[in-house]
Parts: structure tokens; C-alpha cells; sequence
């Protein structure tokens, strides 16, 4: 960033020179492609090369010197675009891991909810792939795939529909709510 603005601030030193040369005698000057110039050079023609800008009149006064890298950098936006893909990418198969574990929780439950003569040792099985979930809901939330609240809602829900299920078949009574007793005396 900083090698560009220098060498369009030397493009806007020409006028103040009387003449435009290559410098041979750099060192480094044959690792540099000669280049072509002309009154109204763009800049973007200085993306390859060394280029010395001397003024003859006033020998006295130091030469102003501009290099560029000979190859240039990548495109910042274009590196962005790569890396935002690669992410996309990864993020789609999280997600679809995410939804593929709830998909087969909330299956096993509706299989276990309308069955009539369900055990409550059934429930082991699917509280592993509960936990398989949660695990992979965890995971999805550490990367950042998923927000916090999002992996806490679809945990939420997966463990709301296992004690609908417990209910249902009556291996889960929840305990009735009690009034606050500050009501009761108002």
C-alpha cells in the first residue's frame, strides 16, 4: 500500500524534470524489465521495473529514486473472494452435519412417540445420538458456523421433544407449579 503511494507521488514529480531515464548502473537493474515511457506514463505501466527520475540542470540536487517489486501482489479483493468461498464451503457442511443429527433425533423420537408398547430403556439410544448432536451443535458454535443462541435454541428443542415423549408415554410427571406465596396472600 505504502509502495503505491510512493510511486504515484514520484509519477507526479515528472513535470518538475526535465528528462525521464533508466538508471543501468542500480545493482539489482537486471532483475528488472526495462520499461517504455512517455509524458502522460500511467501508473499502472510502473507495476514492473526500476525507474530513476534525475534532474540535470541542478546536479547538486540527489536523484529521486521509485522502485516497484517486479511481480506484482494479489489482489486483495480477489484473495477475499477465495477465502470467503473456502469458508462457505465449510460452513455449508457443518450446517448440513447440524441438521442432518436433528433430523435422525427428531425421527427416533417420532418413532418412539407413536409406538404403544415403548419401554423407557429405549430412550438410552436416543439420548447417544442427542448427545451426537449436542456435540456437533457445540462444535458448530466454537468455529463460529452458528451463533450461541442458535446452537442453544436447537439443543433446546431437542431436549423439549424428548420430554414430550417422556410425558407421553408417563416415565417423566413434571412437578406442578406452586403460586409464589406473595400472591396467595394479596
Amino acid at each position: 500500500m505504502a509502495g503505491a503511494s510512493i510511486s504515484s507521488s514520484c509519477w507526479s514529480l515528472t513535470a518538475k524534470f526535465k528528462t525521464l531515464s533508466l538508471n543501468p548502473s542500480h545493482p539489482n537493474a537486471a532483475a528488472f524489465n526495462p520499461l517504455s515511457f512517455s509524458a502522460n506514463t500511467s501508473v499502472n505501466l510502473f507495476s514492473k521495473g526500476f525507474v530513476s527520475m534525475t534532474h540535470l540542470q541542478r546536479p547538486s540536487r540527489p536523484s529521486i529514486v521509485c522502485e516497484a517489486a517486479p511481480t506484482k501482489k494479489a489482489d486483495s479483493a480477489a484473495k477475499r473472494a477465495r477465502q470467503a468461498e473456502k469458508r462457505r464451503i465449510y460452513n455449508k457442511a457443518r450446517k448440513s452435519e447440524v441438521k442432518t443429527r436433528m433430523k435422525k433425533v427428531l425421527e427416533e423420537l417420532d418413532m418412539l412417540r407413536k409406538k404403544p408398547d415403548a419401554q423407557p430403556e429405549e430412550v438410552l439410544t436416543i439420548e447417544k445420538l442427542i448427545a451426537e448432536a449436542y456435540s456437533v451443535i457445540d462444535k458448530a458454535v466454537k468455529v463460529g458456523t452458528l451463533h450461541r443462541n442458535t446452537g442453544a435454541r436447537r439443543k433446546s428443542r431437542l431436549a423439549r421433544r424428548k420430554k414430550a415423549v417422556e410425558i407421553h408415554h408417563g416415565w417423566y410427571v413434571p412437578t406442578p407449579a406452586t403460586e409464589p406465596a406473595s400472591a396467595a396472600t394479596v
